[in-house]
């Protein structure tokens, strides 16, 4: 119904956006005005608040309500029961009698504002961004209506030219401890258990039986029998790892701990903890018998380069993604584009209540869930609205960008991306078509399609602006873009063998 706020009849727009960082955030979309281009207010107003906020000012005649009206009887006479009429029969006269005129003119006006809001929008060329403050003026039969709206606008920037970006990313380097590190991790997955006759220490493997207790009572689910664990790993309850170096097999121990879960989830508890077995890992030597064990090389020397190349490869990936951060960062900040802060608002608002709704279900508030990370709630806020502010920015300039240039998403790159889309949701290969035609139908395809401008814009930026790592050197396609140029090449040798192909039936 009407009030201050947002109105109840808007959802929440488009979310969805994939930062240059490949990660998600989902700041609002635009409105789209052209859903209401037929409806014109006969009198409305724009003023500036600021360069991301506006005040729409709107008066319509009462005259304009009358198909809200019929539509409003219409529906309340469906709902309403009247002796003698059958439901939706009953003449206007009659519901008036029996639920009021003003209910009627109520549902009517519900209806018509975001009509009459979205064509205000249209007749000033206002791109709006999230949802509108309504303030509804006196609602009387016969006057007009009028009410007053604010809302955050894509705020007037210039792009700047790609080409005087500057941008400096980290030099790739792989030093000989990763190779080192690498190769312990090897030794370690091909290592085997040997039981010892000693106290524990820091690395081994036990058998433990547990129980926990609250006030003398034990707690229910808290007790388990030949539970393995590894010393060191924290991956039980706090205190255990301490409580159990220096024990033998056989002995017993107890230690306090804080629950996390459960009925007594942050009070202490007492737990009783008897080691049953020790053993520590053995680990193969690291020579050429043990790289030709653990991979296909033959040689030590084989495994250390194979595994530097993938260190290489690796960091050459994630560099791409810095690359791509950093031009990002650059082109916002060389477009001075403010904030609209109102929609950031409405993000941390939205994103935090999300969490506060997975929180409660496992029974931890957001001060514990923070303790954890060592980080306040203020701290917290401010986190979220940064990231908030930063999709949203990011949003707005590479959309421009992408208008701006006239760039277009092919049908073989929109499948590329829904294929890319569905592996990683462990979609069957046999139900691809139906996974299409579900994001379809649920309006995703449009912010996919969304999405891969606005990468296709950034990536344009990033071939035209100058980007070196920190030893000076400058970046070429290679180092900017790995894995593209042998995918067209790829690409190339499939198009000539399939012409090839082409030529031999004929």
């Amino acid at each position: 119904m009407l009030g201050g706020g947002a109105h109840s009849g808007w959802p929440r727009l488009g979310r969805g956006l994939v930062l240059p960082d490949g990660r998600h955030a989902p700041p609002p979309s635009t409105t789209n005005h052209a859903t209401y281009q037929g409806v014109t207010p006969v009198k409305s107003t724009v003023e500036s608040l600021s360069d991301t906020r506006v005040r729409l000012s709107v008066e319509v005649p009462f005259e304009e309500l009358e198909p809200q009206l019929r539509q409003a009887y219409k529906k309340i006479g469906a709902q309403v029961r009247i002796p003698g009429f059958r439901p939706g029969k009953a003449p206007a006269r009659i519901i008036d009698q029996r639920v009021g005129r003003g209910a009627v003119l109520a549902e009517a006006i519900d209806a018509a504002l975001p009509e009459q809001y979205v064509a205000a929008l249209t007749e000033h060329d206002i791109k709006a961004l999230g949802r509108p403050t309504i303030e509804p003026g006196e609602i009387a039969d016969g006057k007009p209506l009028t009410f007053t709206a604010e809302v955050d606008v894509v705020p007037d920037f210039e792009l700047p030219d790609p080409s005087t970006l500057t941008v400096t990313v980290d030099e790739i380097t792989v030093e000989d401890s990763e190779i080192d590190e690498q190769l312990q991790n090897l030794r370690t997955r091909f290592g085997t258990l040997k039981g010892v006759d000693r106290a524990v220490q820091d690395g081994d493997f036990l058998s433990l039986d547990l129980k926990a207790t609250v006030d003398g009572e034990e707690v229910e689910g808290g007790s388990a029998d030949g539970i393995s664990f590894e010393v060191g790993s924290e991956s039980l309850l706090d205190g255990l790892d301490a409580a159990v170096v220096g024990l033998s097999a056989g002995e017993t121990t107890t230690f306090t701990t804080k629950l996390v879960g459960g009925e007594h989830a942050g009070r202490d508890s007492l737990v009783e903890v008897k080691v049953n077995s020790v053993k520590e890992r053995e680990l193969p030597e690291l020579d050429d018998d043990f790289a030709t064990l653990a991979s296909e090389h033959d040689t030590l020397d084989e495994l250390r380069a194979d595994l530097r190349g993938n260190l290489e490869n690796r960091a050459q990936a994630l560099r791409a993604e810095q690359i791509r951060v950093k031009t990002a960062e650059a082109l916002v900040e060389a477009t001075g584009i403010p904030t609209p802060e109102g929609v950031v608002a409405e993000e941390v608002e939205h994103n935090k209540g999300h969490l506060l709704e997975q929180l409660g279900q496992i029974n931890t508030s957001l001060e514990d869930f923070l303790a954890r990370q060592d980080k306040t709630v203020e701290e917290f806020d401010a986190e979220l609205a940064e990231q908030a502010s930063t999709a949203l920015r990011n949003q707005l300039v590479l959309d421009k960008l992408a208008e701006q240039q006239e760039t277009e998403v092919s049908d073989q790159e929109l499948t590329f991306a829904v294929v890319q889309r569905a592996q990683r949701q462990g979609v069957p290969q046999n139900q691809l078509q139906q996974y299409a035609d579900q994001l379809m139908r649920n309006g995703q395809l449009r912010s996919i399609v969304a999405d891969l401008r606005r990468s296709k814009a950034l990536e344009s930026v990033v071939e035209a602006a100058t980007i070196t790592d920190t030893a000076g050197f400058t970046l070429g396609e290679d180092e900017l873009f790995p894995g593209r140029r042998e995918a067209r090449e790829a690409q190339a040798a499939a198009e000539a063998a399939d012409a090839d192909k082409g030529e031999g039936e004929e």
